[in-house]
């Protein structure tokens, strides 16, 4: 008995599991690639991967952030919220981070499932009318931290975050200048093929019409009626 509903757990546990990453492939086509830095509102996401989005928005209105098996850091601290304050909607799957704010702002959080936000933020001072930074939605196996400054640890994911896309930007441009030097070097093979191509018809074309002209030219002589003797 005890191994039958051992082995329905576990197999439970792969199914789930199966039918998460089904999902986050899912939400990672529908999602879309993050908005750009300066946008109010914000669209970042996290599938199977890392989150490093630094917002400089200056209307901050809201947006979305999902994160399926990946986290990282929301940087806000650059961002300016609009008069009304801003909804940030989340969305978490076995995930997480930090959310980094100014300290001067007030952030309400309103959040369900099984996960949290939490503000650890040390001294807030944020004026009782000063604009909300509202954060919702559901979070499942995850949470955030809510803070002013990040930590060393966070400091070394984003590092390591920044080394890696430096040395993807550096192969991707070495890629691409080598097909540009293939591109360029089988585009002159071809013109020369061409150019060959061209010259051989040319000569051949030549040929032809040169022995035409010295071929010699046989020419019939028809006598005029006047010098043909009549039968008798």
């Amino acid at each position: 008995m005890f191994k039958r509903i051992l082995r329905l757990v576990v197999v439970g546990w792969i199914v789930s599991m199966v039918a998460g990453a089904v999902a986050a492939l899912q939400a990672r086509r529908r999602i879309g690639p993050d908005s750009a830095e300066s946008a109010d509102d914000i669209v970042a996401s996290a599938i199977f991967g890392p989150l490093d989005y630094h917002s400089t928005a200056t209307a901050l209105r809201g947006g979305t952030l999902e994160l399926w098996y990946g986290g990282g850091v929301l940087d806000l601290r650059d961002a300016t919220l609009a008069p009304g304050g801003a909804t940030l909607n989340v969305k978490v799957v076995f995930g997480g981070g930090q959310v980094l704010v100014p300290a001067t702002w007030k952030v309400v959080t309103a959040v369900s499932g099984l996960g949290g936000v939490q503000d650890v933020r040390g001294v807030k001072g944020y004026a009782e009318d000063a604009p909300t930074l509202t954060i919702a939605g559901t979070l499942i196996g995850g949470g955030f931290a809510v803070q002013s400054e990040p930590d060393e640890a966070m400091n070394a994911v984003r590092d390591g975050i920044q080394t890696a896309r430096d040395k993807a930007d550096e192969a991707t441009e070495t890629a691409r200048q080598k097909i540009d030097e293939a591109t360029e070097t089988a585009r002159q093979k071809i013109d020369e093929t061409a150019t060959q191509v061209q010259d051989t018809i040319s000569k051949a074309t030549s040929g032809d019409t040169a022995a035409a002209d010295d071929a010699p030219t046989e020419t019939l002589d028809i006598e005029s009626d006047s010098e043909m003797t009549p039968a008798t």
